[in-house]
């Protein structure tokens, strides 16, 4: 069949042809953002990717049951089963309670999403509402033999899960090399075997977020959270589970074992990893501070780009790679994409303003169909952008009388790209919201401004810049020159 949608599943090692458990219908999880810090673009680009995905299966035709999670608990220190709960600590640090700390991080999360253009998801579910749900699969486990109590907290019994399971599928590890890997670790003794992981934790005294559980006051591990709300709102057995190549081992490695040992079936069909974002080619990491938060991306408060840029630049940009491709930020990378960017829009405009003719001096149904070709080749996104520059160097050609296109042809081409460049990639215009009347008012300031700085006035250059701030205009000197965006 032509056109069938490919997608590369990190469980084989392949791509395969996407067939859906229940036709044209989709079951979608993706695990979602810790909320103890605001998020930072190597998320970002994780959320995107798969809001590109969401996209491109509802313009397929799919009916698609989106879910993705809030950790608001239980995920620790190191992502491991010991140590302090981020958002606790988060909470102890500012002295706030911890839900006021989840409150500011979410809001922050939902609010940068936003300005990113992403669809939000069908349900949005936090790991705190679903503490009975935790409880009940931990209870399943533990009547299968598939887990043991340990001094208040319940641990997977991962050789036991062994004997007939497979740990290790997803990211191609071997246990006897993982067991090797290992070394023992302060509070380590509880657990029969390194590998094993906290299904539920006992709850220290000095642990602020805890419930009372069949084994102990406590809180649920990490990873059970995730089978808990995905199969709550999407079956034992569901479509499509996605996240950051970070997570798939060991996090989503233990989904899988937890999800068969609870239900005795293989939780997902269909697993996809985003891969990471890098700035100055080191991994963007929270843990490690090489981050660059998306407010100080657009605003240009930043010594690491040039300028600012709008947060459509910065998506194009991240489109302009393959989802499961290492993309490295750089302010080079970024001015290109934004005059790409630019090009796009302009000839998108060019377009309505087109005259058709009689006939059409190109193929405009092969143009579109190579944009679907792309799409469906794993959600192949620089080769899809690649394509629609072809239909604008057609739309160029056109404008300057160098080629012609029959009515029919042109509503075709005016739909196809209306459809990919808003409704797939996810694109809006950027018009940062100036309008004509802003930008003369700005185009003045600036001016005083900088006969201020010439004139080394610098108390009246420094007053203009502190005023627009205010008012939540940022400015940005660098050596290209004076940039403003607005907040």
């Amino acid at each position: 069949m032509e056109n069938q949608l490919h997608i590369y599943n990190t469980l084989s090692g392949e791509k395969e042809v996407f067939k859906p458990i229940v036709e044209k219908h989709v079951g979608m999880y993706v695990c979602g953002p810790t909320v103890y810090s605001d998020v930072h673009l190597g998320n970002c680009r994780t959320f995107i990717s798969f809001d590109m995905i969401y996209r491109y299966l509802l313009h397929s035709g799919y009916k698609v049951r989106y879910v993705r999670n809030i950790t608001d608990a239980g995920h620790l220190e190191n992502d491991a089963d010991e140590g302090e709960d981020k958002i606790a600590q988060k909470a102890r640090l500012e002295k706030l309670e911890p839900m006021e700390i989840v409150q500011k991080y979410t809001v922050g999360f939902r609010e940068v999403m936003r300005l990113f253009n992403t669809l939000p998801p069908s349900i949005e579910p936090t790991a705190t509402g679903h503490i009975i749900e935790q409880i009940e699969i931990t209870k399943n486990i533990l009547e299968k033999g598939l887990a043991y109590v340990s001094n208040g907290s319940v641990y997977f019994d991962v050789e036991k899960f062994n004997v007939n399971g497979d740990y290790g599928m997803l990211s191609g590890r071997k246990t006897d090399e993982l067991i090797s890997g290992t070394r023992d670790l302060d509070g380590q003794s509880e657990k029969r075997n390194p590998l094993d992981f906290a299904l539920w934790k006992k709850a220290s005294p000095s642990h602020i977020m805890h419930w009372p559980s069949p084994w102990s006051i406590g809180f649920p591990g990490w990873h059970l959270e995730c089978t808990a709300m995905s199969t709550k709102y999407l079956g034992d057995q569901f479509d499509i589970h996605g996240g950051g190549m970070d997570l798939k081992f060991p996090h989503h490695e233990c989904e899988i074992a937890q999800g068969k040992s609870a239900t005795g079936k293989a939780p997902v069909n269909y697993w996809l990893h985003a891969n990471m974002l890098t700035l100055n080619g080191k991994k963007m990491s929270k843990s490690t501070g090489n981050t660059l938060l998306p407010e100080e991306l657009f605003s240009g408060n930043n010594n690491l780009l040039s300028k600012a840029f709008h947060p459509m630049v910065v998506r194009f940009f991240m489109m302009q790679a393959h989802y499961r491709s290492i993309l490295d930020f750089s302010s080079e990378a970024l001015v290109a994409s934004e005059k790409g960017f630019i090009k796009l829009m302009t000839a998108l405009a060019d377009l309505n303003a087109i005259k058709p003719a009689a006939s059409s001096s190109e193929n405009a149904d092969s143009m579109i169909g190579s944009f679907y070709e792309a799409m469906n080749d794993d959600f192949n996104t620089p080769v899809l952008i690649a394509n629609m520059f072809e239909a604008v160097t057609y739309i160029n050609k056109i404008k300057d009388g160098n080629a012609t296109i029959s009515a029919p042809d042109l509503d075709k081409l005016r739909s196809a790209l209306h459809a990919f460049v808003f409704d797939v990639l996810g694109l809006r215009e950027a018009k940062e919201g100036n309008d004509s009347k802003l930008e003369a008012v700005m185009q003045v300031i600036l001016e005083i401004r900088k006969k201020a700085r010439d004139e080394k006035d610098w108390a009246t250059s420094d007053l203009l810049r502190d005023r627009l701030s205010e008012a939540g205009i940022q400015i940005k000197d660098s050596k290209e020159g004076v940039t403003y965006t607005v907040q």
